[in-house]
Parts: structure tokens; sequence; C-alpha cells
């Protein structure tokens, strides 16, 4: 009995002297993580917020008698610095039936923007102002977002003047949102509210990963807080490109409604593939025999995995280019060749 005591005592002192050696380093630890450092974005910020700009949509005003019209601002928004040359992103809504488009730089300077081209399946525009050595936004195309990446929105809510929201990845992919399904949006919890659209989603370097363009709820009676939306900045400098290049966005025409892309994977009927359950009238689809029901496996040789894979891939081809096609009907295997369109204006 005496010893178990003897032992118990020795724990006891072994165990409070350990507690007394190492309770000032808990305590040195603690007052730095609590006392002295802070958690906060300032550097990711002051990276990027330079190159969002403040974006006025201006228009004569329709009602004046003709004489008498002036110019006044007919919406707001935000855009992103994309080159030092003045090449600027933002979302087409923003621009729409615009007579003249302002850009006010954080630097307080002030342009008046030309519209390059815009797109509206993915709600984008560029904007060109006539500026040099201009600063803009930092990119890093070989870093993924990912689900519960902390976030930053930046623009000018309501004109109140460049703001930041903070909040996390939500979900990303998300493009039943879009009717053509083209958009593949990030979700995200930090607010966007009017005037946030086109501004710059950031990350927690600094970096844009996606153009603010869309949030729920806002202006309807449906209940949706935290539901906010931005096109991933590499859709979004793919579709710049094209801008800048031809002033418009040329993409390959499949004739299938892509809100009808099934991919066989989903359905349980096998491992890839995409099944279609529409084919539009007279499209290139439906002229080189493709119906309703076929299973597409490749096209040119590159399996067709998922529905969007699959639509980023037709997007990418030249119109007129006869790309061949395995597809599956009944369990048969055929090969077919279609002549890619060019995707209606919408």
């Amino acid at each position: 009995m005496k010893k178990k005591i003897a032992q118990a005592v020795g724990v006891g002192l072994f165990c409070a002297t350990l507690i007394l050696y190492i309770s000032p380093l808990v305590n040195q630890h603690g007052r730095q993580l609590f006392e002295n450092d802070i958690v906060s974005f300032h550097e990711a910020v002051r990276t990027a917020s330079p190159a969002v700009v403040n974006v006025y949509n201006q228009a004569f005003d329709s009602t004046s008698p003709p004489s008498e019209r002036e110019l006044q601002v007919n919406n707001l928004g935000s855009g992103v610095i994309m080159t030092s040359s003045g090449y600027i992103l933002t979302n087409k809504h923003v621009i729409q039936n615009a007579d003249q488009i302002i850009v006010a730089l954080q630097s307080g300077s002030i342009y008046s923007a030309i519209l390059v081209g815009s797109d509206s399946l993915t709600d984008l525009a560029v904007l060109k102002i006539n500026a040099e050595n201009l600063p803009t936004i930092p990119l890093n195309l070989k870093r993924i977002a990912k689900i519960g990446d902390v976030v930053l929105a930046i623009g000018n809510p309501l004109n109140l003047g460049q703001s930041i929201t903070q909040g996390i990845i939500s979900a990303t992919g998300r493009n039943a949102l879009s009717e053509m399904g083209r958009q593949n949006f990030i979700q995200t919890d930090a607010s966007i509210n009017k005037g946030n659209s086109g501004g710059a989603l950031i990350n927690s370097a600094g970096e844009i990963i996606g153009i603010n363009t869309l949030s729920l709820g806002k202006n309807s009676n449906e209940l949706a807080e935290g539901l906010n939306f931005a096109i991933p900045i590499e859709l979004a400098i793919n579709v710049m490109n094209k801008i800048i290049k031809d002033g418009r966005v040329i993409r390959g025409y499949f004739g299938v409604n892509s809100s009808l892309f099934y991919s066989a994977k989903q359905l349980g009927i096998g491992d890839k593939g995409v099944l279609i359950t529409g084919v539009a009238e007279n499209g290139p689809a439906e002229k080189a025999g493709i119906q309703v029901g076929d299973l597409i496996l490749s096209i040119n040789h590159i399996d067709a995995e998922t529905p969007a894979q699959m639509m980023e891939l037709i997007a990418d081809m030249s119109p007129n280019s006869r790309v061949k096609v395995l597809i599956s009907r009944e369990g048969v295997q055929r090969e077919v060749e279609v002549i890619i369109g060019e995707f209606p204006e919408i």
C-alpha cells in the first residue's frame, strides 16, 4: 500500500514539475498568438485592389426631347485590369445598352472606355482604355481553387467606393444556373451586391480566381443568403483572348442542346460517353445522322467523358471543320463524320 502511495506521489510530482516547466512556454506562445498576431488579408487586398476599377454605364435620357437629352448613369459595376496596356474584364450586363462607358481607377484617374466585344453565354465583356503601365491583377493559373478556400470579393457595391467582403468557396462547377451551361460558376458566401458585378474574386494570396457576376435573392422575394457566384478566371481569360483577337467569341456548334446532355456514368449505363436526349433540327449532329438515344463515345479520338468536357471540346473547334464522332446505338458502335457549325449568337 505504501508502495502504491509512493508511486502516486512520484507521478504527481513529475506532472507538477512538467507543468511548471512548460507553462511559461505555453503562456508565451499564447500571448503571441492571441495578443500580438492577428489574421489579416491586408497584403492580399493591397496587392490586388489597385487593379479593380469602377465601371459606369452612361446612357442618354430617352424621356427628354432629343435636343435636351443628357448622359446619366444607367448602371454601375466593377472591372479588373488584366493587362498594363488597358484591357479590362467586366460583365456584359454591366455595360449593356451603354452610350458611354466611364472607368475610374483607384488612383483617381478617369477614362472613357471603348467596348472591344462581349459574350452573352458567359456574361463577359472586354473594355479598353487608352493608358499604359497600369496595375494588373496577380494571376496564378497553376493554383487550383478548392472548396473551403478563403476568398475576398472586391468591387464598388452601391457606388460606395471600393469595398471588400470575405467568405469561402462553397462549391465549384455550378453550371446548372446557366441556361446554356457555359459558365461553370464558383459559388461563394462572400457578399456580392449591386455594383460588385465585374469585380475580382481573389484568394488569400491576392491572386484573382474569378469575375464576380451574380447573386441570388438580392432582387427577389426568395430568401437566399450566402449564394453568390463568380466566373472562373481560366474561362474568363479564354473568352477575353478570343474577343481581343476577333471582336467576339467564335465557338464550334454541334447541334445538341447543352441542357440535355447527360453522361453515361451518371446514368449508370457505362464508364464513359455522353447520352444525347435532344438534337437540334437541321443542326450539324442531325445532318450527320446522330439521333436521340445515341451515346457519344469520342470526338476526333478524344473520349467524351462528361457533358462539360464535351461542350468545351466542341466549342474550341473551328466552324466548318470535319470531325470523326464515335457513337454507340443500341449497343452497336459506328463512326460518323460531323461538319462543325458556328454557335449562333444569342
